[in-house]
């Protein structure tokens, strides 16, 4: 009887096991599988600046092309074509061919390596009238009512020049005329296509525009170049428009003044050279770009042919031949050269000739007034001074991201956030100073329901910390750091998650 009954047990307790193995294994596949991703070979072929070195193209996460730039309270902010816009019309079996852009993008920096990116100016909406808008250039100046203004210019498709001011880097915009600057109607503007506007302000406080483009003359001589003296208000024509003669032009007109010297460079044609009088300057390579110089600059005969100093991407094998439109700027006493190459079209998926604007280093003899030669590159410029991670800065601010990474406009002009998504998304910025201090909190401003994961120097292992959200409004929220950190300086990624959820601010606490 003792026998039968721990027979039966051992049978009941056999089945009850079996039973709970079924209802564990029913459970458990009920349950989320946790995968251990390895982020690094996930972000590894979406941008090419996540888990590299390269500082080149400024934003990662969009397209972007014919870049100006101007300095404002110790950043340099630059403005570019929104290529991205034509991008996501025609999708990436498209082609660029620019006439579904109707925006300008802004970005700043104070150290060339982390990009803020502070959005769109939204043309159409601003400036209805016009058709499209590209290539813009600006430049500032501080006016009687002791307000910074900035005057930025941009081509109204290939049809004339329209101008915007505000006084703040990221706008508000007005458009303060209604209609073009210069196009046919202004007498003097005999030129098809009075596009890419350059503009600069002299030594004497004195406002310039150059422009031009279209069908050529002939081909060494296309004479389609052209300057014009600015009123004092920045909006208005001062003088007659005066010829450039620029061999070879083609387009993307800018200005400099350098050592008393007006400095204008330019994009030359993809034609063959056959005419060529210089005994002891090179030709200019098809799709370079050029400069002259002058010390009156309403006078032709006063231009000279200086020399090409920047060969076309594809010439360095950075990406294909595309055109070509450089913007020269001197920041924290280093000239510097912004450009555009097809860095990202194989990140993309696309073949369409979209554009990335990149920026080098560049070497220019101001007594002689002399540019050097540069090139494109990837690895483009160096970090002027690291990052502060305990003062708070923007999520907008990267030095690389994932590639997918979407942002949208909240509160004050120029300030965006990043927007969640269910798949991981990643922010890195690079050279964050922990060499003095180890933090002991994260702090994010965040909304919504999701997570951020921050890693150090790379992005293997453990996260530093997570902070996890899940809030209907904005909120500061922070949390203990409790994984063991060295003091150095590294590179701090943002993994972060959730569809709902928005990533605003963030900073270290000692």
């Amino acid at each position: 009887m003792f026998r039968k009954k721990v027979l039966l047990g051992t049978v009941f307790a056999i089945s009850f096991l079996v039973c709970k193995k079924d209802v564990e294994a029913q459970t458990n596949a009920d349950k989320p599988k946790v995968l251990n991703e390895n982020l690094t070979d996930k972000f590894a072929n979406v941008s090419p600046k996540l888990t590299s070195n390269n500082a080149n193209p400024l934003l990662d996460f969009m397209f972007t092309a014919d870049p100006t730039a101007v300095e404002y309270d110790g950043r340099i902010y630059v403005y570019a074509t929104n290529d991205h816009q034509q991008y996501e019309q025609v999708g990436k079996d498209g082609k660029n061919s620019y006439e579904k852009i109707r925006s300008l993008v802004m970005m700043s920096s104070d150290d060339m390596v982390n990009w803020t990116y502070h959005g769109l100016i939204n043309t159409a909406e601003v400036a209805p009238w016009t058709q499209n808008s590209w290539a813009p250039s600006i430049t500032s100046r501080v006016e009687a009512d002791g307000k910074t203004h900035f005057y930025l210019y941009f081509s109204n498709s290939g049809i004339g020049s329209a101008v915007l001011t505000s006084t703040s880097p990221v706008g508000p915009w007005k458009d303060p005329l209604g209609k073009n600057l210069v196009d046919r109607s202004v007498p003097g503007v005999d030129v098809e296509a009075p596009f890419d506007p350059g503009v600069l302000i002299d030594d004497q406080g004195t406002g310039w525009l150059t422009f031009g483009g279209g069908t050529p003359k002939t081909d060494y001589m296309p004479d389609n170049a052209r300057i014009v003296k600015l009123g004092a208000d920045m909006i208005s024509l001062a003088s007659d428009i005066a010829k450039i003669p620029a061999p070879y032009f083609f387009e993307a007109s800018e200005l400099n003044f350098i050592n008393g010297t007006w400095v204008y460079t330019f994009n030359t044609s993809w034609v063959e050279r056959t005419e060529w009088p210089y005994e002891n300057i090179d030709k200019p390579t098809q799709c370079c770009m050029s400069y002259m110089t002058s010390k009156t600059p309403l006078d032709p005969d006063s231009w000279k042919y200086r020399d090409n100093y920047f060969k076309n991407a594809g010439d360095v094998q950075v990406g294909p031949h595309t055109n070509n439109h450089t913007h020269l700027f001197n920041y924290k006493g280093n000239y510097y050269i912004a450009y555009h190459a097809m860095y990202l079209q194989d990140y993309f998926g696309t073949k369409g000739g979209f554009r990335n604007v990149g920026i080098e280093e560049i070497q220019v003899d101001e007594e002689h007034v002399n540019i050097s030669m540069s090139k494109a590159s990837y690895e483009g410029t160096s970090q002027l001074k690291p990052l502060n991670p305990f003062v708070l800065q923007q999520a907008e601010t990267t030095a690389g991201t994932s590639g997918q990474v979407q942002f949208e406009a909240v509160g004050n002009p120029g300030n965006m956030v990043a927007k969640g998504k269910a798949d991981k998304q990643c922010l890195m910025v690079r050279g964050a100073d922990f060499s003095q201090q180890i933090p002991a909190k994260f702090e994010a401003r965040v909304k919504g329901k999701g997570q951020i994961d921050v890693y150090v120097n790379n992005l293997e292992g453990t996260p530093l910390v997570s902070l996890t959200c899940d809030e209907k409004e904005w909120t500061k929220l922070s949390t203990k750091i409790k994984q063991k950190m060295e003091k150095g300086v590294g590179n701090i990624y943002f993994v972060f998650s959730g569809e709902e959820l928005r990533f605003d601010e963030w900073k270290f606490i000692d």
